[in-house]
């Protein structure tokens, strides 16, 4: 059983950074790809970005590519997900989520293929 744990988020004015973090525990790290997710007020969960078990793949939601970085450390069991120029409708609670690397890792915007969720964080951006 994989714990996720969020933090970072906050209160932003648009056009600035944060950086979220997400420690998992539990399991063994380099056996997941691991995703972040994030959901608006009165809006379905939606994919944001993704990397793979070992950190050498990335993906994004189009709205994100440039803006937002993932990474992973998985020296510290942790994955980072650092927003830069942010808008207001960034804001949400953002998830991270975490699946088995036996899973396809092109299936990551799926949220239905991921196993393991944390209780997100709040990312608000003001006008």
């Amino acid at each position: 059983q994989v714990q996720l744990v969020e933090s970072g988020g906050g209160l932003v004015q648009a056009g600035g950074s944060l950086r979220l973090s997400c420690v998992a525990s539990g399991g063994t790290f380099l056996g997941y790809h691991m995703g972040w997710f994030r959901q608006a007020p009165g809006k379905e969960r939606e994919f944001v970005a993704a990397i793979n078990w070992s950190g050498g793949s990335t993906s994004y939601e189009d709205s994100a590519k440039g803006r937002f970085t993932i990474s992973k450390d998985n020296g510290k069991n942790t994955v980072y997900l650092q927003m830069n120029s942010l808008k207001p409708e960034d804001t949400a609670v953002y998830y991270c989520a975490a699946r088995s690397r036996g899973r396809p890792y092109n299936d990551y915007a799926r949220l239905a293929s991921y196993d393991y969720w944390g209780q997100g964080t709040q990312v608000t951006v003001s006008s």
